[in-house]
């Protein structure tokens, strides 16, 4: 038995795929300390990060039936533990991108709408099953109606077991785009190396304010007022605006401008 995730480092950016193909990749224990480990070494040391999963499937959620020989060992902890990998994901300075390659539920569902961007795969396949164990679906649920969706559409998932497919993903808001499954990794590995370009700092304060507003700001005036102290913030850690002011100043394109 190899690593069940497994990281590629490159210049700027990361790839972390999930490789339980034979499992549809769904999270036992070894799975979910190896992502959270992995999410933490990579920690000021990629500005984005790709997560996918081999084969067919891109998570099929939480490992079920690890989950009941745990309990009738008398062990529990799974759903901390998978709670704690989410939130290092929502703490962490890169930004994550889901390349959504096949069957997504459950805890693959939440890997989604935990991630900044997230694009998907015709072949996609999103759903929550926990209902039909009479189950609310403790963490998918919560990520899925933070995502932005509308209640109806969450309550879609939450409440008949039906799957979405990418495209109907991409008109509800949960990915950025759909694609062709042989086009996929090419465009996440394309947008990741795009945000690579971009200052670390600036990323990731921005990536805090995408959650302030408007979860906790919702008044436009200290939402203005907001933006102007996350270039502070910036500014206090980083030279990078001054220098890309010189460089538009003197003629020079900076990273993105014009595309």
């Amino acid at each position: 038995m190899g690593e069940p995730v497994l990281v590629a480092a490159h210049e700027g950016w990361a790839e972390i795929r999930i490789d339980r193909e034979e499992k549809r990749n769904a999270m036992n224990r070894a799975s979910r300390q190896g992502l959270l480990r992995a999410v933490e070494a990579l920690s000021g040391k990629a500005k984005a990060i790709v997560i996918t999963g081999t084969g067919g499937s891109f998570c099929a959620g939480m490992d079920l039936k690890e989950r009941e020989q745990d309990r009738a060992s008398g062990i529990e902890g799974a759903g901390e533990e998978w709670i704690e990998v989410n939130l290092a994901i929502r703490a962490h300075p890169a930004i994550f991108i889901a390349a959504v390659n096949g069957l997504a539920l459950g805890g693959g569902a939440t890997l989604i709408n935990v991630c900044d961007l997230a694009i998907a795969s015709t072949k996609a396949s999103i759903g929550c099953p926990e209902m039909g164990f009479a189950t609310y679906p403790g963490m998918a649920g919560p990520a899925i109606q933070l995502s932005g969706i509308t209640r109806k559409q969450a309550a879609w998932l939450v409440l008949t077991t039906s799957r979405i497919d990418g495209a109907t993903a991409l008109q509800w808001g949960m990915v950025n785009e759909c694609v062709a499954p042989e086009e996929l990794m090419a465009r996440a590995r394309a947008l990741a190396e795009k945000l690579a370009q971009f200052d670390a700092a600036a990323l990731a304060e921005s990536k805090k304010a995408l959650d302030r507003i408007p979860a906790f700001i919702t008044n436009w005036r200290d939402a203005m007022d907001h933006g102007q102290m996350v270039n502070q913030t910036i500014r206090a850690k980083t030279a990078a605006q001054a220098e890309g002011g010189a460089r538009f100043a003197a003629g020079i394109k900076n990273p993105g401008q014009g595309v």
